[in-house]
């Protein structure tokens, strides 16, 4: 990873997967900066959003959903996952790198499953590098 890369990561999250107190605050000596943007059911997370929150500078794009079977709106959860598997797609295509684009199925407050994910995300991105169209 470049010395000077500081990964931006944007979180998208359904209110009732994850909470903002979720967040892990890793080692002090991680450098990173979270956006996070809640949604009442992950369903609502569409194709446009994730792929805006690319072009805005986002290095990486997390999407943390209920557990599956445990949707709150029946199939929301399943709904997402189709649309970021074809985004995941598209950023291959395009030639980003689907790897940019995760997602996460956690029970609310789940703090180890957070820190988990964000673990693996930062370390992808220490591989991938910064978002080359930022």
């Amino acid at each position: 990873m470049e010395a000077d890369f500081n990964p931006k990561i944007t979180i998208f999250y359904c209110i009732n997967a994850f909470s903002e107190t979720s967040i892990p605050s890793l080692n002090k000596n991680d450098s990173f900066e979270i956006k996070t943007i809640q949604m009442a059911c992950s369903s609502m997370v569409k194709d446009v959003y994730l792929l805006r929150a690319f072009e805005a500078g986002a290095d990486a794009v997390i999407v943390i959903v209920c557990p599956e079977g445990q949707c709150h709106y029946v199939q929301g959860n399943l709904r997402a996952k189709k649309r970021i598997a074809w985004v995941q797609n598209l950023l291959d295509e395009i030639g980003l790198d689907g790897r940019r684009l995760s997602m996460a199925n956690l029970e609310i407050q789940d703090h180890k499953g957070a820190a988990k994910v964000l673990r693996k995300t930062l370390s992808e991105l220490a591989v991938l590098g910064p978002n080359p169209a930022a």
